[in-house]
């Protein structure tokens, strides 16, 4: 696949918001609400304009969907054969509670599927990176770049999950599972989830709870460049098709996961 700017250009981009973040991170902050009702500060929106217009400079061409700009009428967007998939602030709630774990998200979007992304983590000085075929990295701080891969399945197999949301098909999936093999569940904010998968520090993230696609598309990427898979319950490649709606359908991300347990997490009998 033919990159449309070099990963460093992406990776400097999300740098850069991220540092702009950290400006009102761990300090009195003004909380204003969305018309979803979700909580949005000038961090979200600082980001999203350094990214939005570096993203159309870089590439003018391909058009530029974030968060904090999401109103773009569906037959606009059916148009679109890719676009850059922005999450400029993702966990917001943790951002506000000043919590380190809130990333700052650039996924490319081309014909309904992820392609690459890129996931900085500001208040870590962490960055991740990758793409399904293209391979995943992370850096951290000035140091090189180092390819990251996700691991075998661990017993305990270690399930990260949101430190915010939960549900009852979640909680039954866990029981599920835990009743075949032992599991750890860890608590941890934002798409950090996906990054711990794809750097092989964890092995599990099911969500069976509301998302948008722009909390999901770059992490994604980082996932499947490390070698796993981010799936619907019908064990198909998570898509990102073209809808009236930005809400994901409930997914699941691993690592090198056995088919015993993936049959487990879908509720199929063995063999399947």
């Amino acid at each position: 696949m033919s990159l449309p700017i070099p990963f460093e250009q992406l990776c400097a981009l999300a740098r850069e918001a991220g540092k702009a973040t950290l400006t009102w991170w761990n300090k009195p902050l003004e909380v204003m609400a969305k018309s979803d009702e979700s909580p949005v500060t000038a961090a979200d929106l600082a980001a999203h304009r350094l990214i939005a217009d570096g993203l159309r400079r870089l590439t003018p061409e391909i058009p530029v969907l974030s968060e904090e700009d999401a109103d773009v009428p569906l037959e606009t967007r059916t148009g679109w054969e890719r676009f850059w998939l922005v999450d400029p602030l993702d966990g917001t709630k943790e951002f506000i509670s000043a919590s380190d774990e809130f990333t700052v998200n650039i996924a490319l979007v081309e014909q309904g599927q992820v392609t690459l992304g890129v996931v900085g983590i500001p208040a870590r000085d962490q960055m991740y990176w990758g793409g399904h075929g293209i391979g995943a990295w992370r850096r951290i701080g000035e140091g090189d770049a180092i390819p990251i891969r996700v691991r075998e399945a661990s017993d305990p197999l270690v399930v990260v999950a949101s430190r915010r949301h939960s549900t009852p098909e979640q909680q039954a999936l866990l029981e599920r599972l835990a009743a075949h093999r032992a599991i750890k569940t860890v608590s941890i904010g934002s798409s950090l989830k996906f990054c711990q998968i794809a750097a092989g520090e964890a092995d599990l993230y099911p969500r069976f709870g509301p998302t948008s696609q722009w909390d999901t598309a770059a992490a994604q990427a980082v996932v499947e460049g490390a070698g796993g898979q981010v799936i619907d319950l019908h064990g198909q490649r998570f898509a990102y098709p073209t809808r009236d709606t930005w809400l994901n359908p409930y997914f699941i991300a691993l690592g090198a996961t056995d088919n015993a347990t993936l049959e487990l997490l879908l509720d199929r009998p063995a063999g399947s």
